[in-house]
């Protein structure tokens, strides 16, 4: 046999075998929208779940002087998500008081503003028809999908406060009890 068809023999097994292990990376298994809502589920269940745990007495609690109490963390939340929702070109809803931290600090109504800012924020985002649409948010140039994602990594930065502030005012997360 000959050296160049002798060293063909022993190649093409491995060759053979090489283009039967090529990687292909799995496709998601759910487009981002579905991830998207199922995210935003999980967290708003648990902001509202927390604050209907936190006693009222403790609405006005704050760990320090200078920093948000406990109703306006909740209320900031939900200024945001009537803020981001504009990026989406979705305006908030006509008559909506622009310092919600200041003037709702009852827990009735922190708990229906909370749930009427969430309601906003998923129609918003329901009126998304093309993902990477660019926007303006904040100065910076971002796609639809990346203010979702924005919505998301804010409500979930003022889910672990807000769960620093039940622990030490003694509320367990419902979630984890």
């Amino acid at each position: 046999m000959r050296p160049r068809t002798f060293l063909l023999f022993l190649l093409l097994p491995t060759l053979a075998f090489a283009r039967t292990r090529t990687v292909v990376p799995p496709r998601p298994t759910a487009p981002f929208r579905a991830d998207f809502l199922a995210n935003l589920d999980d967290v708003q269940s648990k902001i509202v779940e927390l604050a209907a745990a936190m006693p009222e007495e403790k609405y006005n609690w704050r760990p320090g002087p200078g920093v948000r109490s406990v109703s306006e963390v909740f209320m900031h939340i939900a200024g945001a998500n009537y803020l981001l929702s504009t990026f989406l070109g979705v305006e908030p809803p006509a008559g909506l008081d622009t310092d919600l931290e200041k003037h709702v600090t009852r827990k009735a109504d922190v708990l229906a503003q909370l749930k009427k800012s969430f309601e906003h924020l998923r129609n918003a985002t329901g009126t998304v028809t093309d993902l990477e649409t660019r926007v303006k948010m904040f100065g910076e140039t971002t796609t639809q999908r990346g203010v979702m994602m924005t919505m998301l990594s804010h409500l979930h930065e003022h889910l672990g406060q807000s769960i620093a502030y039940a622990r030490m005012n003694g509320v367990t997360p419902p979630w984890s009890r």
